[in-house]
């Protein structure tokens, strides 16, 4: 009985899933398989990839023959150059882990500006809510300078209007006669 490692397709219409499977080559992509080993999710960000190693290992060992999407994975899982050490072919591991670390980093990039952001914009609000108040204080000094400066001026204008020029005496001279300017004695 001729055995593969190939993929067996599952999910959604547009949304795959495979299941790594070692199946019949007569059996259809879909249908019966001799064993389950992992799975695969093309879709996550980043992709998924699950394979138990030790069962892929005893496969590949009895002489199984993986397609060549499942040499992929197994490439980037390490399992392939623990079965063929020095054959490292088209290892992309290390690329593997280039990109998730690229992905963390971006990803940290991404909250610590968000953070900054957020806290320069709570600066900008701290900063306006001074500056409001000291233009309220500014206003409000402003207000006491003009009530005092009214104050001052009134009272001033109080004091014009009580002092009067001291006419001298108080005895009674007479009146002015305003036609001719004369005293009349009383």
């Amino acid at each position: 009985m001729a055995v593969k490692m190939r993929l067996r397709r599952e999910g959604k219409k547009k949304q795959p899933f495979y299941r790594v499977v070692v199946a019949d080559v007569r059996s259809p992509r879909d249908g019966r398989y001799v064993e389950d080993l992992g799975y695969y999710q093309p879709l996550h960000d980043p992709s998924t990839i699950s394979i138990d190693g030790e069962r892929a290992l005893y496969w590949l060992r009895n002489g199984v023959q993986p397609t060549d999407a499942v040499l992929n994975l197994l490439r980037i899982m390490g399992i392939w150059e623990e079965f063929k050490p020095g054959d490292v072919g088209k290892d992309r591991t290390q690329k593997h882990a280039i990109q998730v670390a690229e992905r963390d980093a971006r990803d940290r990039r991404v909250a610590d500006a968000e953070a900054e952001v957020a806290r320069a914009r709570a600066a900008a609000a701290a900063d306006e809510a001074a500056a409001g108040a000291a233009a309220a204080e500014a206003a409000a000094d402003e207000a006491a300078a003009g009530a005092a400066a009214a104050d001052e001026a009134a009272a001033a204008q109080a004091h014009e209007e009580n002092v009067q020029p001291d006419p001298g005496p108080t005895e009674d001279t007479g009146a002015v006669d305003e036609g001719t300017g004369e005293v009349t004695q009383p």
